[in-house]
């Protein structure tokens, strides 16, 4: 929010157009034009405001303020409407929820830090799990085009899925015809 300094011929015109009859848009518009200035019609109406000038628009609150007696409150009011009773229950009811069984594979990891690890390092991450504990990574050799060695990348996929099929690094020869 931009604090609004206003000049005080800017307060002078914004009198003059309220005093002529100018609505806090037409104020802020005629005040912006002659004085080169950016004020919102909200800005002119809370300036106004401030220097007490039209009539306090707010709206008044339509229902009298006056406080409850004490006997209105704690006296029950006849009525019509009946809402269900909702059954409470006596105890939070939980299910059983049957750990999950982890995927294991047999590979041991060589817990290098994040420093140590190489440009062909695994980087499968292991511990961090409690507060303070230190991440290490796996640090075997990557399975080309991942970040993980061929058993972490395994291990990451969904295991719905199958297993795609090893690929043979044999290089191909283009072979031109006489």
């Amino acid at each position: 929010m931009e604090l609004s300094n206003w000049a005080p011929e800017h307060s002078d015109a914004l009198r003059e157009f309220i005093a002529k009859g100018m609505s806090f848009s037409e104020a802020a518009h005629a005040i912006n034009s002659r004085f080169n200035t950016s004020y919102s019609r909200s800005a002119a109406l809370g300036r106004a405001r401030r220097l007490g000038l039209g009539p306090d628009d707010r709206q008044q609150p339509s229902m009298p303020t006056n406080p409850a007696e004490l006997h209105e409150i704690a006296e029950p009011r006849p009525g019509n409407l009946k809402t269900p009773a909702l059954p409470w229950p006596t105890a939070p009811v939980f299910k059983e929820i049957k750990p999950l069984k982890l995927r294991c594979i047999a590979i041991e990891p060589r817990h290098l830090s994040l420093i140590e690890l190489e440009r062909g390092d695994c980087r499968y991450p292991y511990g961090g799990d409690e507060e303070g504990e230190a991440i290490t990574f796996c640090g075997h050799p990557r399975r080309p085009g991942s970040s993980y060695c061929t058993p972490h990348f395994h291990l990451s996929r969904d295991p719905i899925v199958p297993a795609e099929r090893t690929v043979s690094t044999v290089s191909l020869r283009v072979v031109e015809e006489a």
